[in-house]
């Protein structure tokens, strides 16, 4: 039981670090995300590639 509590922990964690990571890139300056090579219209994308590895 111990494990299904820890795996929902862990779901709950990075989907909260998904959320935060697509946030971010949404908000950041166009300069910076130019810089960076991101198009923000992709958040979700990069965010889950990040988080997920997918």
């Amino acid at each position: 039981m111990n494990g299904f509590f820890d795996q929902l922990r862990e779901r709950a964690r990075k989907r909260a670090l998904y959320r935060r990571t697509v946030r971010e890139i949404r908000s950041m300056p166009d300069s910076v995300a130019r810089d960076l090579g991101i198009y923000r219209g992709e958040a979700e994308r990069i965010a889950r590639e990040a988080v997920y590895g997918q």
